[in-house]
């Protein structure tokens, strides 16, 4: 592989997670939901898997501790997700989905499964497997 090539792979993933940033943000703006695609992220986490840890949220999302805590934040502000002690250790707060937030979750999650969708016409479910092996082989390669 050229050298050019080689740092040219970081610049599509960017582009792509752009793309599909720019995307959700339309689709929540045109159903005037008060919601940023990060935000969505951990509030699906939540609805699936309620009373996480934000240890648990920043590992299972891949972000770091004052991003998450930043997102809890405006969460709670919004009232789609409250904070709990945690009751064996007085130091952590479990992170639980309030009744707004399901209801948010659930007027967003038909949009998010149409933009997977559109994100992913006229590719094979072989063309999928792949991205996922390469992109998974990457993350490995990186964190060793």
């Amino acid at each position: 592989m050229e050298q050019e090539e080689v740092g040219v792979f970081g610049y599509f993933i960017d582009r792509t997670a752009k793309a599909i940033k720019a995307d959700l943000n339309d689709r929540f703006r045109s159903l005037k939901a008060d919601i940023t695609p990060e935000q969505w992220l951990l509030l699906s986490k939540l609805y699936n898997t309620n009373g996480l840890s934000q240890v648990e949220l920043g590992d299972s999302t891949y972000k770091n501790a004052p991003t998450i805590s930043r997102i809890i934040d405006l969460l709670c502000k919004k009232g789609m997700a409250e904070r709990h002690p945690h009751e064996a250790d007085r130091r952590k707060f479990k992170i639980s989905i309030t009744e707004e937030g399901k209801k948010l979750v659930e007027l967003t999650m038909p949009q998010v499964v149409n933009a997977r969708k559109d994100g992913w016409d006229g590719l094979t479910p072989d063309d999928y497997s792949e991205f996922i092996r390469i992109i998974n082989k990457i993350f490995t390669n990186l964190n060793r």
